[in-house]
């Protein structure tokens, strides 16, 4: 209890099209693309790992290929949102875009 979610950052192979993304709507996405195929990269935080079990066999009912599950870092509870109340956060920078922001 108290504890802050925790960022993490989940893998899965293939490119994710907005149907699925809408399964996972507190996590931003970007597909990368390598010599392995498309990836997507979902970045949103976790409140406990319960939850990140929740998140895990969602992917697993999906049917999607899970790559890698890595922690970014601990999220803050006091970092003040630019519009109170008014949709989602912007992505901290250098992470990925949350769903539904404009490019």
């Amino acid at each position: 209890m108290g504890d802050d979610p925790v960022l993490y950052e989940i893998r899965v192979n293939g490119h994710l099209g907005p149907t699925l993304l809408t399964a996972f709507p507190a996590f931003a996405y970007e597909t990368v693309s390598g010599q392995q195929g498309a990836q997507t990269v979902l970045t949103g935080p976790v409140p406990d790992i319960a939850a990140l079990y929740g998140v895990i066999f969602q992917l697993e009912a999906l049917g999607l290929e899970l790559v890698a599950v890595q922690r970014v870092a601990p999220c803050s509870r006091e970092e003040p949102s630019s519009s109170p109340g008014h949709g989602p956060r912007p992505a901290p920078p250098g992470l990925p875009r949350p769903l539904g922001d404009a490019p």
